[in-house]
């Protein structure tokens, strides 16, 4: 493979061996949610979750009530779950003052006889500059890898859904590593501490602590060392990155820039970082033939109806939209030649949060990153990259795409999509308002 760049990552990236049939797809989130349930029953050694969050709901509660019983049943089993230290100390975003996840996560562990450590990992001071952003359960020898929290929607418990990705891969070496990032680069950490017992510090007195752990982060990877360079064989790699610059972001650019053929994109909040936009840029320059696979602002998460009062972060879809219709309209006519399809995603009151690539017939790439300039400078990501030189894993690949095209229309037109005038009213206000001071750019940074 040519390389695009002074220092190529992808030659030199270390893949653990994987058969066809060690790697599944999912069919949807109810399927992901009854895994997890029954993965977790039949642990016999380990179960490491790492989330951005572990909601208190029904899902939720099923989940935490799943690894008490568990753990009660096997005393010497190794359960350890990891969210945001921010996240779950805040209540929902507009909901009002609240208490946070951290109250339920402590109430539990007081009415339990059996402990499940819920660890709080601060990636920043501040939640607006950086969080949590692993993905991926290690249970035993198998990886349970989605985009996706762990709350009523996400895990279709009811009547809606998050539409995300859900793969389970079984293969020791590529759990062994993960379990070790979480229990020595992150558990490990001074600025770590339990959320589930009573009085944890302040995140003001972990500032130091806080600076210490974000540095290593920055140097930090996966241990690789048990795996294998590039031979021709299937793999999965895994990839972390945090800050400007990281591995991660530097892979997504290297796939981007290696696509010969075809390039398929999903990201649920269409804000494409400067790079990625660039090399997009020049991937079409090329030739080649690229799907953008978003969700209708009706299907973000934070979307939120004209006939509801209005809230500050009701416009974020908004600002999506007119992204998106912007980039749409400086690229039109490879949208008419058919060489750029973008693809609005929508199935009733459900929502949208795909994240990840498919490069060629080779590459797939399964992530929590949006691909937004948050994940390539703020928050702690990691991915999995699936090698697939002698196309071992295609008819899995095509199913799982075919399952995600099934709800979209293809943009025809820039036009078709709305602008500032189309907009509720309060929606419309706001922008004006945000444009006028300013202020567009660094939102955009930031969300």
């Amino acid at each position: 493979m040519p390389s695009f760049f002074k220092r190529s990552l992808l030659p030199k990236l270390r893949g653990f061996p994987l058969t066809p049939e060690a790697l599944e797809v999912l069919s949807g989130a109810d399927a992901y949610r009854r895994c997890l349930l029954e993965k977790i029953a039949q642990a016999t050694r380990r179960i490491y979750i790492v989330a951005l969050y572990l909601q208190q709901d029904e899902a939720g509660q099923e989940i935490y009530d799943a690894l008490h019983a568990a753990k009660a049943a096997r005393p010497r089993l190794d359960i350890v779950v990891v969210v945001d230290w921010l996240r779950a100390q805040r209540g929902l975003i507009g909901a009002g003052k609240q208490p946070g996840n951290s109250a339920w996560y402590q109430s539990m562990t007081q009415h339990h006889s059996t402990e499940v450590p819920v660890y709080g990992v601060p990636v920043q001071t501040r939640e607006l500059f950086g969080v949590l952003h692993l993905k991926g359960f290690v249970i035993d020898d198998t990886v349970l890898y989605s985009g996706a929290s762990l709350n009523n929607v996400y895990l279709h418990k009811f009547d809606k859904y998050r539409f995300d990705r859900y793969h389970l891969i079984h293969n020791k070496p590529l759990a062994d590593s993960m379990q070790h990032l979480v229990e020595h680069g992150l558990v490990a950490s001074k600025a770590v501490h339990r959320l589930d017992l009573p009085n944890p510090p302040t995140t003001r007195s972990l500032r130091n602590d806080i600076g210490d752990l974000r540095s290593r982060l920055k140097h930090a990877a996966y241990d690789t060392t048990a795996g294998q360079l590039p031979n021709g064989q299937l793999s999965v790699s895994p990839l972390l990155g945090v800050g400007k610059n990281n591995p991660l972001s530097r892979v997504i650019l290297e796939l981007i820039a290696s696509a010969r053929d075809q390039l398929t994109i999903c990201t649920p909040y269409f804000n494409l970082p400067l790079p990625v936009t660039r090399e997009i840029n020049r991937a079409l320059a090329r030739g080649m033939k690229i799907d953008i696979i978003v969700g209708d602002k009706t299907a973000n998460d934070f979307y939120i109806p004209p006939s509801e009062p209005f809230k500050v972060i009701a416009a974020l879809p908004y600002l999506y939209e007119i992204s998106l219709r912007r980039f749409a309209k400086r690229h039109q006519p490879m949208i008419d030649s058919g060489q750029l399809n973008l693809h609005l995603w929508h199935d009733g009151d459900n929502t949208y949060h795909l994240k990840g690539m498919w490069v060629d017939q080779r590459y797939t790439l399964l992530t929590g990153n949006n691909l937004n300039p948050r994940a390539f400078r703020l928050d702690l990501e990691n991915a999995l990259l699936i090698d697939d030189p002698q196309g071992q894993w295609l008819e899995p690949r095509r199913t799982e795409l075919a399952q995600i095209f099934q709800h979209t229309t293809r943009i025809e037109r820039y036009l078709d999509l709305q602008t500032l005038p189309d907009y509720p009213e309060a929606v419309g206000k706001f922008l004006r308002r945000v444009s006028r001071v300013r202020i567009e750019r660094l939102l955009y940074r930031i969300l």
